[in-house]
């Protein structure tokens, strides 16, 4: 798991290595189950750029480490700096960090 101020903002579009298309970030700190019924978890949660969502099959689950390049840094504001403060707090209460 990335510490919180690492995570790309939503909308960043990155190209995963061995990537023919890029992908587009709509959320992060994403978790699924496996067949196994065990909880996996993600960085982030993204969509086929330009395409965007087209259905649920289409998603993509990934972590940082699986991104080749920024191709385009997401929107950064005040409310952002806000939000990656309570996933911060989040974090640090639940000892995952």
């Amino acid at each position: 798991m990335l510490a919180s101020e690492e995570y790309l903002p939503i909308g960043s579009v990155v190209l995963l290595k061995d990537g023919l298309k890029k992908a587009m970030v709509i959320g992060i700190m994403q978790s699924r189950k496996n067949n196994e019924e065990v909880m996996e978890e993600y960085d982030y949660i993204g969509v086929v750029y330009p395409e965007g969502f087209m259905n649920l099959e289409t998603m993509l689950l990934f972590n940082h480490d699986q991104i080749n390049d920024i191709v385009f840094k997401g929107y950064e504001n005040p409310e952002r700096k806000v939000f990656v403060d309570f996933i911060d707090k989040v974090i640090k209460k639940s000892g995952s960090l």
